[in-house]
């Protein structure tokens, strides 16, 4: 037992934060659990997602698309579920696939644990590390659970961060690249090119995601004929648009009793709409450090929330958004006036945006009426 002698109580639990808000040893423990769960799943072949994910990807390089009556495999063992990811998907996961049968799930396991690590820690230095080793913590949990499913929501989610960071940092060509990457495979990934808008150099990021799109579309010609590529992705397309009718989801078209299954696509497009009128009308506040995050949270909120197939898992992607909002509030302040001042303290500092330019008076301003 720990020694709890008079007078000791106090050290003891500052010894014990002091442990847990190490990254360090965040990363040891939380792979060692990654391990364990990778391993027992494995043991008793409960790791179905990544053989959908396998299986698919071997169908690919042998030239069939592994939608519709092609899926699932003829005479594969078990029943597998749908298989619902894009072409590139199969590409980028092929080293994953022909590993032996037992390794290939928990290398795939802990490769996606430390680039979700990876990405909370280096999140820009707006963030602390106390701040970071929580967000890491209290994402552990929801984690955990889509690794047991050996679900590709984790890496969406870190693409998600990752590609934040590099915009904060001026990196446009490898953001964009990790957004194109993640809308070409699971397509929630392809909204956040909306937030180019909040960050200089926007045409030359968007000729970069022209390009790089057209590069991930044509990507599956390393292994098809390009004319068959048409085809390929229709099959595509029609397993995503058949896929919701399948069983109840996870979003807010399934909560009773609104009933507003039957209009769903009404809803997602307006919600849309009302979100970019929304940023439209805040356009002087796009500089702003809060305000990227906050677009950010509502984002990865939007794609899960509104989403056509949520699962319980698929929240690790909005949770750590809405994690990462409110350390920014939290710094503020419950207090309007004590926020207002110290999120504009923190600004004049700085006095510069995520492109290395002065931020103008008038942008500060609206900071403050934003803040209030």
């Amino acid at each position: 037992m720990l020694n709890t002698r008079p007078g000791t109580e106090g050290s003891v639990w500052r010894r014990i934060g002091a442990f847990f808000l190490n990254p360090r040893n965040l990363y040891v423990i939380g792979l060692l659990l990654v391990l364990a769960l990778s391993v027992s799943e494995v043991t008793r072949a409960r790791h179905r997602n990544f053989m959908i994910f396998a299986e698919s990807t071997k169908l690919f390089w042998q030239q069939i698309a592994p939608y519709g009556a092609n899926w699932p495999p003829a005479g594969f063992p078990i029943r597998l579920d749908y298989f619902l990811y894009g072409p590139l998907f199969n590409i980028l996961f092929a080293p994953f696939a022909y590993l032996p049968a037992w390794l290939g799930p928990i290398a795939w396991n802990v490769f996606n644990f430390t680039l979700w690590f990876a990405a909370i820690f280096t999140l820009p230095g707006k963030f602390t590390r106390e701040e970071k080793c929580k967000s890491f913590l209290f994402t552990f949990l929801i984690l955990a659970c889509t690794q047991l499913s050996f679900q590709y929501n984790v890496a969406v989610g870190y693409m998600f961060l990752f590609a934040y960071s590099l915009l904060e940092r001026d990196k446009g060509f490898w953001a964009v690249l990790l957004i194109m990457v993640s809308g070409f495979t699971k397509i929630y990934g392809i909204f956040q090119l909306a937030m180019l808008l909040f960050y200089p150099h926007f045409w030359r990021n968007m000729g970069y995601a022209v390009l790089i799109g057209i590069a991930c579309l044509l990507a599956p010609a390393v292994n098809m004929p390009l004319a068959e590529l048409p085809d390929y992705y229709g099959q595509w397309v029609g397993a995503l648009t058949e896929h919701p009718d399948t069983r109840t989801w996870m979003n807010v078209f399934y909560l009773r009793p609104l009933g507003l299954l039957p209009y769903r696509m009404y809803i997602q497009i307006g919600v849309l709409a009302l979100l970019a009128v929304g940023v439209l009308a805040n356009w002087r506040s796009w500089r702003l450090p809060f305000f990227r995050i906050a677009c950010l949270a509502i984002l990865m909120g939007y794609v899960i929330l509104f989403s056509n197939s949520s699962e319980g898992h698929t929240y690790v992607i909005m949770l750590i958004g809405y994690q990462m909002w409110y350390w920014t509030m939290r710094r503020g302040g419950g207090n309007p006036s004590c926020r207002q001042d110290r999120l504009l303290g923190d600004l004049r500092d700085r006095g510069r945006d995520a492109g290395g330019r002065a931020v103008p008076a008038e942008s500060h301003a609206a900071f403050l009426r934003m803040a209030a």
